[in-house]
């Protein structure tokens, strides 16, 4: 247990009343106790963050990218905030002599790069909406989004303009300037010229406002800077207007949390810029850099090279996804079981040492410095060797992964909650903390949450373990669904934003995300499933690599369909003396009644009830992937797509179950 809590009750817990459910008590960070801290003075836009850091860092390096030499990638050359900020200054005016005026929509279609900053501040600059597009949301949401947000300028890295140009002749209502990062070859520019779309190379465009000058326009803390759009699990994407405001708060309680803990940003802290730009969760982490001075350099963009380039630039904060920390985590355990006993042994020492110490409330640092010198010291510098923050967000980290890289890396491994709704961090845990393992945290110093209760999925807000959905308020709050008010009412009620989480609060303050209120269906016989937890609890049988259940309310039972791991099923195979390759296999009803035995070997140890176990499988060797739209970009399982695609499977696992 902590010695103290990390929250304060702000206002009293309220019972049910005139059919709405009980509310749990108002909680705050103990951070901030005596009130959420200041904003920031002369702070009131996302282009002050900028234009205040290139008058106080102007020779700080900002934004850096790896120099290819001869095909080969060489040092990470820098341009200063002062460098930027010229070029910057060129774009807007470019922008603005195609006739687009203060909140005019701006489209950024590409990987991480210098220029996508840069295209983002010129926005900022001039008080237009930028608008990410990505094509993760599938095929057809680059053109829905232009034409949604009706973009009228889009920039574009490189080799996505064919991309780009397959939204024609839709998108060419509304957009009628096309910037490439890089260049644009003629052909190109005809394609896009037969829908009267003028295409420009960068260097072409910058000149063309080079001897104009247009005023900045009076931005208030109200105006939006951006619409991200939500690759929901249903439906449309949803367009969410982020005010400058959002941000600015968001900044200002970064500031106040990790200056409480002692690990404030300084001009001296290094990022990488891997995580996608279009997600807020990477925007307003660079968001917070660029407020300090500090410095970002971008990725090659491509996963397998991303230790590489995170070697030669040694950043010293280090975000993530669970996918990321997971492919390092089991990197880290391939090598140590390749290494021969004695070093196996040696490390398992060091291991196990450190933990039980951390586990008296050591810190990190001080829990085993020798250990860290001689055996963990080679992981910190696997990661560059300056990394003094890990931090993981967009989707839950599994506590196995967490504890050991908390250990291993030197570093604190922290893990955060938001969404885009609440401009991404809303809790993150503390370092040093292990009781948080598992959980989210506390919330940051500039919201306030309650837990409201779920009676039809039997969670109460105001027991002693208090459960129900999490809800927030405070300014860091977006301003609502673009066009799509209707959607707005339904999340926004009484100026409390309904997560659709399901939250249980811990004694020491924190937060564990336990369930989802949406994923909850009836089967015949009445009986509620809160199918996110079943997934979870299966989800822990070591031969499962994902897992998707099923269950309909004119079903009495439960099936799944599973991506099996291919190691697990050659090696059951093998001693059961089943032959066949990996496909061969997962058609094979005795691997299926195998993965049917562990599953309810499981559910027996969670103590699943009976009608929560799972009859029948089918094994699909093919992971879940976004080519088939049956996963969101940070991995989310999207249910009535995955029930389109695998409508024949269900339908004839029920058949032989009757």
């Amino acid at each position: 247990m902590a010695k103290e809590k990390y929250i304060v009750e702000v206002e009293p817990g309220k019972p049910a009343k005139d059919g709405k459910p009980s509310i749990g008590p108002v909680y705050r960070s103990i951070f901030a106790k005596d009130g959420f801290p200041a904003p920031i003075p002369g702070l009131d836009s996302c282009w002050d963050i900028f234009r205040l850091s290139v008058d106080k860092y102007p020779d700080n390096r900002m934004l850096g990218r790896r120099e290819i030499v001869d095909g080969k990638p060489g040092k990470y050359l820098w341009m200063t905030y002062r460098e930027v900020y010229n070029v910057v200054v060129k774009v807007g005016n470019s922008i603005r002599s195609c006739g687009i005026e203060k909140g005019g929509r701006c489209g950024i279609y590409g990987a991480n790069s210098p220029e996508w900053i840069m295209s983002m501040e010129a926005c900022n600059a001039h008080g237009l909406y930028c608008i990410p597009l990505y094509d993760t949301l599938g095929a057809g949401a680059i053109e829905f989004i232009i034409c949604h947000a009706e973009v009228a300028l889009a920039f574009v890295e490189e080799k996505k303009i064919s991309e780009l140009l397959k939204t024609f002749p839709g998108a060419a209502s509304y957009l009628k300037t096309i910037v490439s990062f890089g260049k644009a070859s003629s052909q190109q520019k005809e394609e896009a010229e037969k829908y009267g779309v003028t295409m420009y190379s960068w260097d072409d465009f910058l000149s063309l406002g080079s001897n104009k000058h247009f005023e900045l326009p009076v931005k208030k803390k109200s105006d939006i800077c951006t619409i991200m759009y939500t690759s929901g699990t249903t439906g449309d994407p949803k367009g969410v207007m982020i005010s400058n405001n959002s941000i600015v708060t968001l900044i200002a309680g970064v500031k106040r949390l990790l200056e409480s803990v002692n690990e404030s940003l300084t001009a001296n802290d290094v990022y990488l810029s891997y995580l996608p730009l279009a997600h807020i969760f990477d925007r307003v982490i660079e968001e917070c850099f660029i407020n300090h001075g500090a410095s970002i350099g971008f990725w090659r963009g491509d996963v397998k090279l991303l230790t590489e380039d995170i070697g030669e630039l040694k950043p010293t904060i280090f975000c993530a996804v669970p996918r990321v920390l997971e492919r390092i985590y089991s990197g880290l355990q391939q090598k140590i079981s390749a290494g021969g006993f004695i070093k196996q042994t040696m490390f398992n020492f060091a291991y196990n040492l450190k933990l039980r110490n951390m586990r008296k409330g050591r810190k990190h640092t001080e829990a085993a410095p020798m250990c860290d010198k001689v055996v963990f010291s080679k992981v910190k510098q696997g990661l560059g060797g300056n990394v003094r923050l890990i931090l993981s967000g967009a989707a839950p980290l599994a506590s196995h992964v967490e504890e050991y890289l908390r250990v291993v890396t030197c570093s604190y491994v922290l893990q955060g909650y938001g969404l885009t709704e609440t401009c991404a961090g809303t809790f993150v845990s503390i370092p040093d903390e292990l009781n948080m393992l598992g959980t989210v945290g506390p919330p940051v110093p500039n919201v306030d949450v309650c837990l409201e209760s779920v009676p039809e999925m039997g969670y109460d807000a105001l027991s002693s373990k208090p459960r129900g959905e999490v809800c927030v308020r405070g300014d860091t709050l977006f301003s609502g669904y673009y066009k799509r008010e209707d959607l707005t009412k339904e999340v926004f009620v009484d100026g409390w934003f309904h997560t659709g989480d399901v939250g249980e609060w811990q004694a020491d303050g924190s937060l564990k995300i336990i369930d989802r209120k949406k994923n909850i269906f009836k089967l015949s016989q009445g009986e509620y499933v809160a199918v996110e937890n079943l997934e979870n609890v299966y989800g822990l049988v070591a031969a499962i690599d994902s897992i998707w259940v099923y269950g309909n309310s004119f079903e009495s039972c439960l099936v799944a369909i599973i991506n099996p791991s291919k190691q697990a099923v050659e090696e059951w195979a093998e001693q059961a003396g089943e032959s066949g390759d990996f496909e061969t296999l997962c058609e094979n009803p005795k691997v299926k009644q195998y993965f049917v035995g562990e599953l309810a070997r499981i559910a027996k140890e969670k103590k699943l009830k009976g009608f929560e176990l799972i009859k029948a499988v089918h094994l699909d060797p093919v992971p879940f992937d976004l080519e088939r739209d049956l996963i969101t970009p940070t991995f989310k399982i999207k249910r009535p797509q995955m029930l389109k695609y695998y409508q024949n499977v269900i339908d004839n696992m029920y058949k032989s179950l009757k």
